[in-house]
């Protein structure tokens, strides 16, 4: 686990904020279709606060995508880079996953946000701001759809349904388990959206959500402990 530093010229306030998305947008890449499901590795990231203690947490887990076998852990704590603003929650947590998928040794592949890309407000979500300023190749896996609409699904594990801006597609939901709650798959950078979809069910073989998001989310939670503990304070 290491230390972040906020990087100096990082956005204060929701202009500066929405100014750097509206920028960083236009470097989105939507026509690789990334790496094909079950083959190299794939990356699971995500993140764990104490807002009154000023700490983020972010864990990075490299899995063996054939397998779904842990191949690498790393971890990285820091101060809560930006306020809690809705559509600019990636001002939050970028700084802070950032270090931990560069503490990495093995390659990452593939990297999966718990959160959204494309299917986002202003179609600059964590997984496209993650992608664009690491030069990785990303999807999100959301949890809900952020206010988009999609037809009725199926029941069966694979079902899905375009997730709706108006007429416009901005990802899918996606069954994973037969009569599950879906989840909210969308393109983050270098990737096709039908790719994104295919990972999740690849990553999904027994749960709602994606192994790379179960481990990563466990790995945060528990980095998170372990560093408010050694501030000498007990965890909530």
């Amino acid at each position: 686990m290491i230390n972040v530093r906020i990087p100096a010229d990082w956005p204060t306030t929701e202009a500066e904020a929405r100014a750097v998305q509206d920028d960083l947008r236009t470097r989105v890449v939507l026509g690789e279709p990334g790496p094909p499901p079950g083959t190299g590795h794939v990356t699971g990231v995500d993140v764990a606060y104490d807002d009154e203690r000023d700490v983020v947490v972010a864990a990075a887990v490299v899995l063996d995508a054939a397998t779904l076998e842990v191949v690498e852990e790393a971890t990285a704590v820091g101060r809560i880079s930006f306020p809690y603003v809705p559509g600019l929650l990636a001002f939050r947590e970028i700084p802070t996953v950032l270090a931990a998928l560069e503490e990495l040794t093995a390659e990452p592949g593939l990297v999966v946000c718990d959160g959204y890309g494309l299917a986002h407000p202003r179609r600059f979500g964590l997984a496209s701001h993650l992608g664009v300023l690491g030069g990785y190749a990303t999807i999100g896996v959301a949890k809900n759809p952020f206010g988009f609409t999609h037809a009725e699904i199926d029941d069966p594990r694979g079902s899905a349904a375009a997730l709706l801006d108006g007429a416009q597609e901005v990802g899918r939901a996606v069954r994973t388990q037969a009569g599950v709650k879906p989840v909210y798959v969308s393109v983050g950078h270098r990737v096709g959206l039908d790719t994104a979809v295919a990972h999740t069910l690849h990553l999904a073989p027994r749960y709602r959500l994606p192994e790379t998001t179960r481990r990563a989310d466990s790995l945060c939670r528990r980095a998170l402990a372990e560093a408010l503990a050694g501030q000498g304070r007990d965890t909530p």
